[in-house]
């Protein structure tokens, strides 16, 4: 048993142990979600150097011929590693804010920590449809039960959109399987690249639409993004933190790992129509951002806007705009985990997500108000940010594809400022009204605990872009080169990587 296979294990097990914890030893779970939890993450760094070397192949189900087929590459490596970062400070930040039904909640964090380490792993495309739902139960009670007054609608509202996706995403998986014979997905790229597999463009196009729906949904790609606002304004902290900086990173992923290489020429057909929606979303995502008064509802059309430079930058079909793709992602999933945090930092002092309800917050908490500040700095892509990196890239590539899609992508950094600094000089400057001065304090130790990664990643991966793109560059050249798959298949060693300035 490898490493990876572990990873897997232990978050499982810890689900079940914690549920298993006696009621009235209830407040220990939060220990040992947060011991088993940080055991995972510091695990998983044995990933980092040889990524390539934790495959596991084995039968699981001989009829259908169902795999255990897990490995990572330089796709996955990162989403896995900021997987198991984020849930001990999911962990952290919710130590006092949950106050019901502790052992569940925690369990359910780790219930979700093994389907999304599972979804960014699996090589078998049964066994990613499963790793894919089960990230959807934990999701549905974190905010169907710790949510706000309106959790129920919003749950079921998240539940349907994605369920309707993947029931899309089954079919094909099925009819994949039929001409197959076989649900590896290794397997079934060799069979198309030596031709003893062929996919008609009759049969890759809805074949690709219905792979591509399920993703989008989940990104959320514009216009299927309508579910979004509700879940993060009705979700625990935890809940919004692990659904923006990692659940979404699903649907990009599974359009890397799984639409490009299997379906090249219907993706690249119609890549110039995906572009526009990517691009609508940037920018319809940033003004109605612009608009909003709830802080979280503000952050998650962020999130849509952010997102659509991702799926621009996967559909350019360039090495820099993948590049810029996924380290986008990782970006995305920091900052934006990190504002959600910050904002529920603020909804446990004040108990309100109304921006009109705050004011002057940097008199009485100054640190929470630099924090927060890198914070929108890094999110709105200020150069030495992380955000920064990503962006460029994804522009650099869309200028070489077509001047308009750069031109038009770039109006959502413009307004991407506006609405981040706008938000700042509402609710942490000026007049610090008495409602504010008596509930509202500076971050304690524990806060600044769980913040404190995310800022240092935040200027890490601003300046030292290096750390990360190697490993990332060498996939997405061998996805890119396998998108032409009717033109040449076989994967030859990159002759040299591609480098980027830090």
């Amino acid at each position: 048993m490898n490493l990876l296979s572990i990873l897997l294990i232990v978050p499982a097990a810890g689900f079940l142990a914690l549920l298993l914890l006696p009621r009235a030893r209830e407040k220990d779970a939060r220990l040992l979600a947060l011991i088993i939890s940080t055991a995972v993450f510091l695990a998983s760094l044995g990933l980092i150097g040889a990524p390539s070397s934790f495959e596991t192949n084995v039968e699981w189900i001989s009829s259908p011929a169902i795999r255990y087929h897990v490995s990572i590459d330089g796709l996955s490596l990162w989403l896995i590693i900021l997987s198991t970062l984020l849930v001990p400070i999911c962990v952290l930040i919710s130590w006092n804010y949950i106050g019901k039904r502790i052992k569940e909640f925690y369990a359910f964090l780790l219930l979700l920590e093994f389907g999304l380490i599972g979804v960014f792993a699996a090589m078998d495309l049964f066994l990613f449809y499963v790793f894919w739902e089960v990230t959807l139960v934990p999701m549905y009670f974190l905010i169907g039960i710790w949510g706000h007054e309106r959790r129920i609608y919003a749950t079921v509202k998240f539940f349907l959109y994605t369920m309707a996706g993947s029931v899309l995403m089954l079919v094909a998986i099925l009819y994949l399987y039929s001409r197959a014979g076989t649900f590896d997905y290794s397997v079934i790229l060799t069979l198309l690249g030596n031709g003893r597999l062929t996919l008609t463009a009759a049969e890759q196009l809805p074949l690709f639409l219905a792979f591509f729906v399920a993703f989008a949904i989940k990104v959320p790609l514009w216009p299927l993004h309508t579910w979004l606002p509700d879940a993060h304004v009705e979700a625990p902290s935890a809940g919004s933190v692990m659904l923006a900086s990692v659940m979404l990173k699903m649907g990009t992923y599974g359009i890397v790992r799984f639409c490009l290489p299997m379906f090249g020429n219907a993706a690249r057909e119609c890549a110039p129509y995906i572009a526009v929606l990517a691009i609508l979303g940037i920018i319809i995502g940033a003004l109605v951002a612009m608009v909003q008064p709830n802080m979280k509802k503000l952050v998650a059309y962020s999130s849509v806007s952010h997102l659509g430079f991702v799926v621009l930058g996967i559909f350019s079909f360039t090495q820099q705009g993948m590049d810029g793709a996924v380290y986008q992602m990782l970006n995305h999933g920091v900052s934006t985990g990190a504002l959600f945090m910050l904002v529920g930092y603020l909804y446990e002092r004040q108990h309100s997500l109304e921006i009109k309800s705050y004011g002057g917050v940097a008199t009485v908490a100054p640190n929470l108000a630099i924090i927060f500040l890198i914070t929108s700095l890094a999110s709105i892509g200020l150069p030495l940010l992380n955000n920064f990196v990503g962006e460029y890239l994804i522009l650099q590539a869309a200028a070489m594809v077509d001047v308009r899609w750069a031109v038009f992508a770039a109006i959502g950094v413009i307004l991407s400022a506006c609405y981040m600094l706008w938000l700042y000089q509402r609710a942490f400057l000026g007049e610090t009204p008495e409602e504010v001065r008596s509930h509202v304090h500076d971050l304690n130790f524990r806060e600044m605990a769980a913040i404190a990664p995310l800022v240092i990643l935040m200027v890490w991966m601003g300046v030292a872009s290096q750390s990360f793109l190697p490993t990332i560059s060498a996939a997405n050249a061998e996805i890119l080169q396998k998108s032409t798959i009717n033109v040449e298949y076989e994967v030859k060693r990159i002759p040299a990587e591609t480098h980027y300035g830090d």
